[in-house]
C-alpha cells in the first residue's frame, strides 16, 4: 500500500511539473521579453528540446539582427531543424548562415552541415538523384574552402559513398537496357554504352566488376542476335572484351559465366 501511495504521489508531481512547464512555455511564447526568450531557447536547446528551442529562437533571428545573439540564434535554429530531421529547412538556414555570417567561427561547420543535409536527403538509387548531386557539390565546395579542416576527410568519404550511389543507379539503367534486349531496337548496344560511360566517369567504383561483366555479356548477346554480316565482327569484339575482363578480374565471381561466353563465342567463330 505504501509503495502504491508513493507511486501515485510521483505521478501527480510529474504531471504538475509537466502542466506547469507547459503553462510557463505558453506564457513565454506570448511574452515580449526577448532576452528571456533567448535564454530559455538556449536552455531548451541544451536539454535537447529542439522543437521549443526552435520556436523561441527562430523569432529572434530578425529581432536581434546585427548582434551576436542573432548569429547564435540563427545557427542554433538551423541545428534544431537538423535534429528534428527537417533537412530541407535546415539546409536552407545553414546556407543562409554562411551567407550572412561569413567570418563567424561557426561558418565552417555551417558550410559542412549544409552539404550534410543534402546528403541526408539523398534517396534510394532507383529514384531521382538531384539531392545527391547537390550534396556532392556542397562537399566539394567545403573541401575547396577548408582543405585543412578536420571534416575534410569525412567529406571525402561521404562523397565516395554518394558517387557509388550514382554508379549503382547507372548500373541499374544499363541493366534495364540489357533486360530489354532487342525490344524496339538494339538495347544491348545501349547497355554497353551506358556501362562504359559510367566506368569512364567513375573508374574506381566498387561496381567496376559488375559493370565490366555486363559489358561482356551484352556484347555477346548483341553478337549472337546480329544479322550475319555483322555477327563475326561482334563475336570477335566479344572475345576481346572477354580477355580484358579476365585479365582485370582473374578471380571474378562471374568467371564461370565469362568462360561460358568465351567457349560459345569461340565455337561460333570456328
Amino acid at each position: 500500500m505504501r509503495k502504491e501511495s508513493i507511486l501515485k504521489s510521483l505521478i501527480i508531481i510529474t504531471l504538475m511539473v509537466v502542466v506547469t512547464s507547459c503553462g510557463d512555455y505558453q506564457k513565454l511564447l506570448k511574452s515580449n521579453d526577448h532576452e528571456l526568450k533567448y535564454e530559455k531557447g538556449l536552455a531548451y536547446y541544451e536539454e535537447g528540446d529542439y522543437m521549443r528551442a526552435a520556436t523561441l529562437l527562430g523569432d529572434l533571428i530578425g529581432i536581434f539582427r546585427g548582434t551576436e545573439k542573432s548569429e547564435s540564434s540563427h545557427y542554433i535554429y538551423a541545428d534544431c531543424l537538423y535534429n528534428m530531421k527537417d533537412y530541407i529547412m535546415a539546409e536552407h538556414y545553414f546556407s543562409m548562415f554562411v551567407q550572412n555570417y561569413p567570418t563567424s567561427d561557426k561558418t565552417e561547420e555551417a558550410q559542412f552541415m549544409s552539404a550534410y543535409c543534402s546528403y541526408m536527403m539523398s534517396p534510394n538509387p532507383r529514384l531521382d538523384q538531384t539531392t545527391t548531386y547537390e550534396a556532392l557539390e556542397g562537399f566539394q565546395l567545403f573541401i575547396n574552402l577548408y582543405p585543412d579542416s578536420e571534416r575534410a576527410k569525412e567529406a571525402t568519404v561521404l562523397m565516395d559513398e554518394l558517387r557509388d550511389k550514382l554508379v549503382y543507379k547507372a548500373y541499374l539503367n544499363a541493366k534495364l537496357y540489357y533486360n530489354m534486349g532487342n525490344y524496339m531496337g538494339n538495347n544491348y548496344k545501349s547497355a554497353v554504352i551506358s556501362a562504359r560511360n559510367t566506368l569512364d566517369d567513375y573508374p574506381d567504383t566498387q561496381y567496376r566488376e559488375e559493370l565490366s561483366f555486363l559489358i561482356l555479356d551484352a556484347k555477346y548477346l548483341e553478337a549472337i542476335n546480329s544479322v550475319l554480316d555483322k555477327q563475326e565482327e561482334r563475336l570477335r569484339d566479344t572475345l576481346d572484351e572477354y580477355y580484358s575482363f579476365v585479365n582485370e578480374f582473374p578471380q571474378s565471381r562471374y568467371l564461370s559465366d565469362a568462360n561460358d561466353i568465351f567457349e560459345k563465342t569461340s565455337a561460333l567463330l570456328n
